[in-house]
């Protein structure tokens, strides 16, 4: 399976998901899916999702100063983001189990 169509499904989800739990600048963001095991995650991807959910005004953003390197463009969950996040885990609850219903037909002709 390709799991990286999979994922195109899934990665507004996804960005709200580690979002929700902290504010994140877009490479944070990328390596935390990564480290949750979205390793096929393309950076080009993700900053796109940003743009898109933050168009949308599912984040908004700020800018924190670095002494490291450039200022950092930070992305914060707003009310109507976390309003998508509930409505999107309950769309992937309910994909999830139809999928195990269907892995299941296949399982029972497996035995």
């Amino acid at each position: 399976m390709d799991s990286s169509q999979v994922l195109k499904g899934v990665l507004d989800v996804a960005v709200l998901c580690v979002v929700s739990e902290e504010d994140c600048y877009g490479y944070e963001l990328v390596r935390r899916l990564r480290e949750l095991g979205l390793t096929d995650v393309a950076e080009a991807s993700v900053y796109g999702t940003l743009r898109r959910l933050y168009s949308s005004g599912l984040l908004s953003s700020y800018i924190v100063a670095s002494e490291d390197g450039p200022h950092r463009k930070y992305y914060k969950l707003t009310s109507a983001g976390s309003k998508s996040l509930i409505k999107g885990l309950n769309e992937w609850d309910q994909f999830v189990g139809a999928m195990k219903a269907v892995v299941r037909i296949a399982r029972t002709k497996e035995g």
